[in-house]
């Protein structure tokens, strides 16, 4: 009896220090195979000395290639997986996600949580529908979600999209100043979701937002001669990702390229297919 003792005894000693070993296995960093990356929902940084440097991709359709040379992925964040986003992440890939803000589809999942009295006039992508930005209270929960949708699958960036809808028969008499405080709204929301803002287009507010976002995501600013008004950002050390989808590479890079812009050619379906310019 006493000897089955002593080996029970035995046996949760051995025990004890199995599991301390292996706590202590999970509290002291094995630096020489840890994989260094921004972990999940904590805000992508930008360093003004190495973001102009960066090539980028832009990819809303089509299977996703992982294998693209770019640091930076704009994706959707419905159509990509956690799987996906991981992969690129441990390639040390940053993450941006692409939000609509002002404008809904009859199909987006949380669609029955904006009434109709923010619904408006037909908008840019066929079947949706502009949102009135002046009802801050009744859009900011639904738009929350929907950042937090990105933080959630391991975006550190967000870029606002249909944030101009002052610019569009919105259905709504919508001016330049509501335009702006929604916008600000939006990228203090996003910062208080740690994801860093960014804005999409809308080119007549840059001077007035650039304080207030992280980055610019341009199109078409050579062929619509507007570039030299985004500077506002890359003079702050702010990146500058742009696209265009006609002309030459050889033409337009020279241009972009010179003003400190990240650029490259696609086409608008925003598949995987791209053409980037050189970066000096």
């Amino acid at each position: 009896m006493r000897i089955r003792l002593r080996r029970r005894a035995v046996r949760c000693r051995l025990r004890r220090a199995l599991s301390a070993g292996a706590v202590l296995l999970l509290l002291v960093p094995v630096y020489g195979c840890r994989v260094e990356f921004t972990p999940p929902g904590a805000p992508t940084a930008w360093p003004a000395e190495s973001a102009r440097h960066w090539q980028w991709q832009w990819q809303l359709s089509g299977p996703l290639d992982p294998d693209v040379d770019a640091d930076v992925f704009l994706l959707d964040p419905v159509r990509t997986t956690t799987a996906e986003t991981a992969d690129l992440r441990a390639r040390d890939r940053r993450l941006v996600c692409q939000v609509h803000v002002g404008s809904l589809l009859p199909d987006d999942a949380d669609a029955s949580r904006f009434p109709e009295t923010v619904r408006g006039a037909a908008g840019r992508r066929p079947g949706s529908r502009w949102l009135d930005v002046r009802q801050w209270d009744t859009l900011e929960p639904v738009l929350a979600d929907r950042m937090r949708l990105c933080r959630g699958k391991g975006f550190g960036a967000v870029v606002l999209a249909d944030a101009d809808g002052y610019l569009h028969r919105s259905g709504f008499p919508l001016g330049f100043d509501d335009q702006l405080v929604f916008n600000r709204r939006l990228a203090t929301l996003a910062r208080s979701l740690d994801l860093s803002p960014g804005l999409l287009n809308d080119v007549p507010q840059v001077a007035a937002l650039a304080p207030d976002f992280d980055f610019a995501v341009n199109e078409e600013c050579v062929r619509l001669g507007l570039c030299a008004k985004l500077l506002a950002f890359t003079e702050a050390g702010k990146p500058v990702f742009h696209v265009e989808y006609a002309g030459s590479t050889t033409d337009f890079c020279v241009t972009t390229v010179g003003y400190g812009f990240t650029s490259m050619r696609k086409e608008r379906t925003l598949d995987a297919w791209r053409i980037s310019c050189a970066l000096p």
